[in-house]
C-alpha cells in the first residue's frame, strides 16, 4: 500500500501556508487517497491500478497547490475579520446602547414619593439624567446625553484593546473604536434620499433640517468621544508591545 502522506507531502512541499495548516491539508488529502484506494481494491483492482487511479484524480499538482493556497487564505481573512473587527465592534455597540438606555432612564414621580416634612406633606421630586439640548429653532434640535458621552471613551478603549488583542491592523482597530456610531450613520445616509425626495411635497417640512442635527448628536459627538478613549489606548498598546518586542 502506498505511503499517501509521504507522496502528497512531496507534491505539496512548496505549499505557501503555515506549517500547521500545510500538515492539515496533507493529512486531509492523504486520507482521501487512502479511502479511494481501499474502495478500488475492494472492487478488485490491483494495487498498481488502484494507485494509478487515485493519482489520476489530480491532473495538475501546481494548479491544486494554488487553489489550496487561495482557499486557505480566504478562510483566514474571513476568520481574522470576525475576530478583529466584527466581534469587538458588536460588543462595543451593545455596550454603548446599554449605556445609552441607562442614561435615558428617568424615574417617574408617583404617590409613593409622598413624604412628611416639618408636619406638611411634600412631594418628592426625583430627577433623572437630563439631556443637553441644542436647538436651532423648534424643531430641529439635537438631544445629547452628557453621561453617555462621558462613558463612550471607555467603550472606545475597550474596542481598541479587543481588536488589538486579536491581532487587528490599525484600520481594524479604528473601525472597532467607532463601530457604535456606524449603524446611526448608515441609517441617516439611507433615509436622507427618501426625506429629500418627499420634501417638496410637504410644506414647512422640518425633517430635512434635522439631518445635520442627527449627524451631530448621533454620529459626530459620540464618534469624537469614542476616539478620545480609543486612540490613546491604541497608542499605549502599540508602544507597550512594541517596546516589549524590541527588548526581547
Amino acid at each position: 500500500m502506498p505511503d499517501w502522506r509521504k507522496l502528497v507531502g512531496e507534491h505539496l512541499a512548496t505549499l505557501a501556508l503555515d506549517p500547521q495548516e500545510r500538515e492539515e491539508v496533507i493529512e486531509e488529502l492523504a486520507a482521501h487517497f487512502d479511502e479511494t484506494f481501499m474502495e478500488l481494491r475492494k472492487r478488485g483492482l490491483t494495487e498498481e491500478n488502484a494507485t494509478s487511479r487515485c493519482l489520476d484524480e489530480v491532473k495538475d499538482w501546481n494548479s491544486l497547490r494554488r487553489s489550496l493556497q487561495a482557499a486557505r487564505r480566504k478562510e483566514n481573512v474571513m476568520s481574522n475579520r470576525v475576530k478583529q473587527l466584527w466581534l469587538p465592534g458588536l460588543l462595543t455597540f451593545t455596550l454603548s446602547m446599554c449605556l445609552l438606555s441607562l442614561t435615558q432612564s428617568r424615574p417617574v414621580v408617583t404617590r409613593e414619593h409622598l413624604f412628611i416634612l416639618n408636619g406638611t406633606v411634600e412631594i418628592g421630586r426625583v430627577f433623572g439624567h437630563k439631556p443637553w439640548i441644542l436647538s436651532w429653532g423648534h424643531p430641529p434640535m439635537a438631544v445629547v446625553f452628557i453621561p453617555w458621552l462621558f462613558a463612550l471613551p471607555l467603550v472606545g478603549a475597550i474596542g481598541a484593546f479587543l481588536s488589538h488583542r486579536a491581532g487587528g491592523s490599525r484600520r481594524a482597530i479604528f473601525f472597532s473604536i467607532i463601530f457604535p456610531v456606524v449603524p446611526f450613520l448608515a441609517t441617516i445616509l439611507l433615509i436622507t434620499p427618501v426625506i429629500l425626495a418627499f420634501d417638496r411635497f410637504i410644506a414647512h417640512n422640518p425633517v430635512p433640517a434635522s439631518i445635520p442635527v442627527a449627524l451631530l448628536g448621533l454620529v459626530f459627538l459620540p464618534g469624537v468621544a469614542l476616539l478620545v478613549g480609543g486612540l490613546p489606548m491604541q497608542l499605549f498598546i502599540a508602544r507597550r508591545f512594541g517596546a516589549g518586542r524590541v527588548t526581547s
